[in-house]
């Protein structure tokens, strides 16, 4: 999903009021990012958390999880690690980047779980190499993924969707829970801002899981 957003008043000193949850420089962090979650038992990555809705209720309800969220966009970062510091939420960290850089900030085997909602579908077909579920990404999130880790994925597109599923297969992964209509599928889901939009008018959302084996 691609946002414009209006430029926020005080951007700079309202990201710096929530600097306990930034991470300004995730490479650093490279091999040892559970050093920050002590106890926790899995270290999980969100690619492109927006607003942040989805983030801090996913840290809510899953406190034996460490999630880390990355954000390209400032405007929206600045929202959700407001969100963040509002819950007093202790198990989540921010990256202000984007997915090209992933391979620089994370050690091979570290994640046990990528989330990627609803990511811009550049739809068309010169843009594909773009798309977040192209096999190019889909090879450095398996190799930043310990075996039998996972990748969530969810979108309101369906020409995404399957491009998603043929992408998954051909880097290997093994594709579950595959729902064209989540609402109604049963399966429990945390939305995101985006997500509760679209559901209000009907549109269904599609969700699958590619684990790496």
């Amino acid at each position: 999903m691609s946002v414009r957003m209006r430029k926020k008043k005080n951007l700079v000193p309202r990201l710096a009021a929530c600097a306990a949850l930034l991470e300004d420089a995730p490479a650093e962090r490279k091999g040892s990012w559970r050093a920050l979650f002590p106890g926790k038992e899995r270290l999980a990555l969100e690619i492109g958390c927006g607003k942040g809705k989805f983030t801090a209720a996913t840290a809510l309800q899953e406190p034996e999880q460490a999630l880390v969220a990355l954000e390209r966009v400032p405007e929206a970062l600045v929202m959700a690690v407001e969100k963040a510091a509002a819950g007093s939420l202790s198990n989540v960290r921010y990256i202000l980047g984007d997915a090209d850089g992933l391979a620089e900030d994370f050690a091979p085997g570290e994640l046990d779980r990528i989330y990627i909602n609803f990511c811009d579908p550049w739809p068309r077909k010169k843009q594909a190499k773009r798309r977040l579920v192209h096999r190019d990404y889909l090879a450095v999130y398996s190799s930043l993924l310990k075996s039998g880790g996972d990748v969530i994925f969810k979108t309101d597109n369906a020409p995404l969707f399957d491009f998603a599923l043929e992408e998954a297969a051909a880097a290997g992964f093994r594709i579950s829970g595959v729902s064209r209509d989540l609402a109604a599928s049963g399966i429990p889901n945390v939305t995101t801002e985006y997500e509760e939009k679209f559901m209000a008018l009907g549109t269904p959302i599609n969700r699958a899981v590619f684990t790496r084996e």
